[in-house]
């Protein structure tokens, strides 16, 4: 909604209940402070209509809008844009018309740490704000990128589920009827892939043994075959449509969607520091604990490299040692009772 106020050129624009002020001349809009009452509003609206202040050119609003039309963002695969341009409108709303030029190492450092508290969030802002400076160096506004070297905040590692917590959610899905929520889990659990791709697998995939998944990280295609435990309960799960998680008959749940629905679970459960990336997790362990081989595990999860592979294996076999070494232990003991 626009709203044209008492003082010539000056226009109120509200967005998502948020009120945003512009002097406007000649189709173009300069953001104006946000209390239309203070004296720095009144001192910027007065320089600007006399013209001590012009119009600057180097604008975040600019550099972002910019920025999507290069082919380096349209490339980008579509979940990926998405994820983009959440924290890129977020730096757009925050800083609009000020001047890029003028970011400083220390200006990037502010903005990660005003998100400490969600960490990945923190990132995405360092990481954005980096992908803006080299598009502003290939602009040729500036000679340095700001963003280099600035270090990302360390957040917690995903973990897979305790056994009591798998067992909490599936129990809770049953009493509670959730049929979208049970059937994330087990196609999460049960072929081992990111909830990112797990939302696209459609019926058409699944032949009664193997699920196609084209993996959107690694741009890799993978059969996965599906546990007994899967099978089963695909066998009777309803179809609303072509997808297995299915919005209507087109259209597949979107990721965020499921991710809100297992949250409620995982709240109600007790369970909200473990999230559905760690299902992927406890696929991979199970195959370790069942002594699969890297490759093995590999061909299930479709890692693109084996470090998490091995990860896990390395963790089952420190278990598996563990075992052996204390019932070792055991004997020696037992021996040396038996011989005093």
């Amino acid at each position: 909604m626009v709203k044209k106020t008492t003082k010539p050129h000056l226009h109120k624009i509200t967005r998502k209940g948020r009120e945003y002020w512009y002097f406007r001349r000649s189709g173009k809009y300069i953001r104006l402070p946000d209390d239309p009452d203070s004296r720095e509003f009144d001192t910027a609206y007065w320089e600007i209509r006399s013209g001590k202040t012009s119009i600057t050119k180097t604008t975040f609003d600019a550099l972002v809008t910019s920025y999507y039309q290069t082919p380096r963002f349209k490339s980008l695969k579509p979940n990926t844009r998405t994820e983009y341009r959440r924290t890129l409108e977020l730096i757009r709303e925050k800083n609009g018309k000020r001047d890029f030029t003028k970011m400083r190492r220390r200006d990037v450092i502010a903005a990660r740490d005003a998100y400490a508290d969600t960490w990945r969030k923190a990132n995405a802002m360092v990481e954005q704000l980096s992908i803006l400076a080299n598009h502003a160096i290939e602009l040729e506004w500036i000679i340095a990128n700001p963003a280099s070297g600035v270090s990302k905040l360390k957040g917690g590692e995903y973990h897979p589920w305790p056994e009591d917590k798998l067992e909490a959610f599936e129990r809770y899905c049953k009493r509670e009827s959730l049929d979208t929520e049970l059937l994330a889990f087990h196609l999460c659990t049960g072929t081992g892939q990111r909830i990112g791709d797990v939302v696209k697998m459609e019926w058409s995939h699944f032949d009664g043994e193997y699920m196609e998944v084209l993996q959107e990280k690694t741009n890799s295609r993978v059969w996965v075959f599906c546990p007994a435990r899967l099978r089963a309960h695909l066998a009777n799960a309803p179809r609303a449509g072509k997808h297995i998680l299915a919005k209507n008959l087109t259209t597949p749940i979107s990721k965020r969607h499921v991710q809100k629905l297992v949250l409620e679970v995982r709240e109600a459960i007790g369970a909200k520091e473990f999230v559905i990336h760690g299902w992927r997790y406890n696929a991979a362990r199970e195959l370790a604990d069942a002594g699969c081989s890297d490759s093995e595990i590999q061909a299930v999860t479709g890692h693109k490299t084996l470090t998490m592979v091995q990860k896990y294996r390395a963790q089952a076999n420190q278990k598996k040692l563990s075992k052996t070494a204390q019932e070792r232990r055991n004997r020696t003991n037992t021996k040396r009772e038996s011989d005093n």
